[in-house]
């Protein structure tokens, strides 16, 4: 990474490290002990509080942000903010800037794709019989085209189109769900509208969560939305736990009505070992590894938030506190 002497002032400009689960030095810091101007300290090391003016940050502790009186900008190390937006001494008027990286989208829409074709393809039945030492071979009467699937995806922001563009290449016609309108991508019709979640929903084979946290889409997967999918529809959630009622997608397991579901995030994480997901046999649950962050795409996006700040400018990063992306 090159250096950026646009960041000096008198004297270097000083951050904490604020995350109550992870060492973010250990980390992040060979990455950014290089960069001329920045100091970043934990916080039990920070020599002035007064002094620090940003905070890198992830799932702080509810007093975090309290000894830091002049604190102006918090950059978090992914592409999701509600785990800051959510901290109780998060200040008022504060900056926060997310990571916006092309490749954390493309390791997603791998991700996602890797689950349509479980689900297209049965892979859960082939497991099963496998384990037994049976040959079964069903497809050559239960396959469906991929044109004859539809994919719905909630949200179509960064990630939502990345994943979009790769289904739309294995031959899958999608559906979006989206707060603004989008120009019109190949093989993507896109619902905007207070009911375009619902809409899409209610057409999807197979259903992929990337929606943000908003106070309008917690507890958006329960019960309603899973009566309106298809009869043996599945779901692929890696969006944020806050989004999942539980209890009423093992309900819909239990019935019947969803063939399956892939969980990538949860309410509680780790998740706690004694809880019914683990042991379900339609749910196929991953440690929120859908993607992942660069340390150098987190470390960039940290100095180009730092230094716009510090010129008076808006940071090409910054989200809307009060949409919440």
């Amino acid at each position: 990474m090159t250096q950026n002497s646009s960041l000096l002032q008198d004297g270097p400009i000083d951050g904490v490290y604020l995350c109550a689960s992870l060492d973010l030095l250990e980390i992040f810091g060979a990455a950014l002990d290089t960069e001329a101007g920045l100091r970043l300290f934990r916080p039990e090391d920070v020599p002035d509080p007064s002094r620090i003016l940003f905070a890198l940050a992830w799932r702080p502790a509810p007093d975090a942000f309290i000894p830091y009186p002049n604190i102006r900008l918090v950059q978090t190390i992914g592409a999701g903010v509600d785990p800051v937006l959510n901290t109780a001494s998060l200040p008022k008027n504060i900056l926060v800037t997310r990571v916006n990286d092309h490749e954390q989208a493309a390791i997603m829409s791998g991700f996602a794709a890797w689950q349509v074709i479980w689900y297209h393809r049965k892979m859960g039945a082939y497991q099963i019989a496998a384990a037994k030492g049976e040959w079964i071979r069903n497809s050559i009467k239960t396959l469906r085209s991929p044109s004859d699937m539809t994919i719905g995806i909630l949200g179509y922001g960064l990630m939502g189109q990345a994943i979009a563009k790769v289904i739309v290449a294995m031959g899958f016609p999608v559906l979006a769900a989206s707060r603004t309108k989008k120009s019109r991508d190949h093989g993507v019709t896109c619902i905007t509208g207070s009911n375009a979640i619902q809409q899409v929903a209610a057409r999807a084979a197979i259903l992929i969560n990337v929606l943000p946290l908003t106070e309008a889409t917690r507890d958006i997967l329960s019960a309603p939305l899973f009566a309106k999918m298809p009869q043996g529809a599945a779901l692929i959630h890696l969006g944020r736990g806050e989004h999942l009622i539980d209890e009423d997608l093992l309900e819909a397991l239990n019935k019947g009505h969803l063939s399956g579901a892939s969980l990538d995030v949860f309410r509680s994480e780790p998740l706690p070992q004694s809880h019914p997901f683990w042991t379900h046999p339609k749910l196929f649950i991953t440690p929120h590894e859908a993607s992942i962050t660069s340390v150098s795409a987190v470390s960039q996006a940290l100095l180009q938030s730092v230094s716009e700040m510090m010129k008076g400018q808006q940071p090409t990063n910054a989200i809307n506190v009060t949409n919440g992306y």
